[in-house]
């Protein structure tokens, strides 16, 4: 059976979590007060609706409800993300994701009961500061304060060596979870390029400069290997 996930909002937030939904295989009840965002986004949810979130016979009428997830991704309009939020609460909607805006925000939610809190701007801020005080970060993931996963390129210093020789556990107390790798392949005749990615790497698996390598760990841990080149 199909997920069923509501998304309430349309804005680019809430349009680009609905569309990556129904490329996963979800049914997607869009919500918007804006018939214009409903339309723009008919064609693709399974079920678009203009009607207003903060209404409880409105959102009843739709079956919100039967919804496993709701994602109440209005942020700039804070009394109507927590109305939103209390009456899903009410209608016992389990699992409810919600945008916030500001820290006050995020603390009146979680006291609502949200399931998860998340702060799309500042998220993308973190990401970008992160990029620009070590370009060899190409990706960084918040797990929960003080702790993240990233993805690093290989330093120019370990490039060649068994991981056992880089040392990167011992010195950096970081632990690699992945390694991408570009690999090289003859397929039909022709030689093609493609991206391996190891889950399980060994102590004696080499790392070269274009490999990507997946760590976890205390930010200040990944810090310090970061800006060790």
């Amino acid at each position: 059976m199909k997920r069923q996930v509501a998304v309430i909002g349309l804005g680019r937030f809430g349009y680009g979590v609905a569309e990556t939904l129904v490329k996963e295989g979800c049914e997607v009840l869009a919500i918007d007060t804006d018939p214009e965002k409903v339309q723009s986004i008919s064609d693709l949810a399974t079920f678009a609706v203009q009607c207003d979130a903060t209404d409880e016979k409105a959102l009843k009428a739709i079956s919100a409800q039967n919804v496993d997830v709701a994602v109440v991704s209005i942020g700039e309009n804070i009394e109507a993300s927590i109305l939103i939020v209390q009456t899903l609460k009410e209608m016992g909607v389990k699992q409810i994701i919600a945008k916030g805006v500001t820290a006050q925000h995020g603390k009146i939610l979680k006291n609502l009961g949200v399931t998860e809190v998340i702060f799309p701007e500042r998220d993308a801020a973190i990401r970008l500061a992160q990029r620009l005080i070590s370009p060899n970060v190409l990706e960084y993931l918040e797990l929960s304060p003080g702790f993240s996963v990233e993805e690093l390129t290989v330093p120019e210093r370990m490039s060649g060596l068994r991981l056992r020789e880089a040392k990167i556990r011992e010195t950096y107390n970081v632990n690699i979870i992945g390694i991408r790798k570009k690999v090289c392949r003859m397929v039909k005749g022709r030689m093609t390029t493609e991206e391996v990615f190891n889950v399980t790497p060994a102590l004696d698996d080499v790392i070269e400069k274009e490999d990507i390598l997946v760590l976890v760990g205390r930010q200040e841990d990944l810090n310090r290997l970061t800006k060790s080149e």
